[in-house]
């Protein structure tokens, strides 16, 4: 049985968004192609992080560490950068969403 490399969980992630690699590499600014290097080489720490932050997994779980697939953060963390399709999401935002979430108070 072949091993899942670090690409195929990110193929996977992106299928599920549906969205290609090539979209993936253009809203994370990577060159063309650049994803699919990473079939047989392991990317630099820097770059497997804006990949785990963009789908919200764990650089763990693409690197086949850990199963599980999805991370949590709590809103009332002030130390989190939280990020919507590896755009952070401004403060104000956060703000009003934490304001929905206690009913509107």
């Amino acid at each position: 049985m072949a091993e899942i490399t670090v690409f195929d969980r990110i193929k996977r992630l992106a299928d599920k968004q549906g969205k290609s690699i090539v979209d993936v590499e253009a809203d994370l600014g990577f060159s063309k192609n650049y994803l699919y290097k990473w079939k047989k080489s392991v990317p630099s720490s820097d770059k497997l992080a804006k990949v785990a932050d963009y789908f919200n997994v764990s650089t763990d779980y693409l690197l086949g560490r850990d199963t599980k697939e999805t991370k949590t953060a709590d809103l009332a963390d002030e130390d989190t950068v939280f990020t919507y399709e590896g755009r952070q999401i401004p403060t104000e935002d956060l703000e009003y969403m934490k304001r929905l979430l206690r009913g509107g108070k």
